[in-house]
């Protein structure tokens, strides 16, 4: 396995709270979500501010650190990126890459995420595979 890129980040959640409580939290939902997630989110309902709070953090925590593992072979908008959290099934959680550009699914190889969440902080990583295609040109 070839790592292709390594992308880590923290958020502050009173930070996202803030947003929230402005007035903003449905304008920055649909700024930063993918499709599927803002589906997610507006199935939320009148759940407490700060699990809303927690949700948004998450995700800009995940896509945050799946830019910095991408750059600088492709730069993922908020849209591509799609954090799928701990499933009903106990799925683990992953991260799905849906390019705008066809030819950017091809940089990217497997997705690994880890998330973890501690009182006001959010903290992700994100590990990025070469494609096989890619290593195969590479190795000697």
């Amino acid at each position: 396995m070839t790592i292709l890129g390594i992308g880590v980040d923290l958020v502050h959640v009173p930070r996202i709270t803030s947003i929230l409580t402005r007035n903003h939290g449905d304008r920055f939902a649909a700024r930063i979500l993918s499709n599927e997630e803002l589906s997610e989110w507006q199935s939320l309902g009148l759940v407490s501010i700060s699990h809303r709070a927690r949700f948004l953090a998450v995700r800009w925590s995940v896509k945050e650190s799946t830019y910095k593992a991408m750059y600088p072979i492709t730069r993922p908008s908020w849209k591509e990126v799609s954090y799928h959290g701990l499933s009903a099934q106990r799925q683990k959680p992953f991260v799905s890459y849906h390019p705008f550009r066809s030819e950017n699914k091809e940089k990217i190889g497997s997705i690994h995420v880890s998330v973890s969440h501690d009182g006001d902080y959010v903290y992700s990583s994100v590990c990025i595979e070469a494609p096989m295609n890619l290593c195969r040109h590479t190795s000697p």
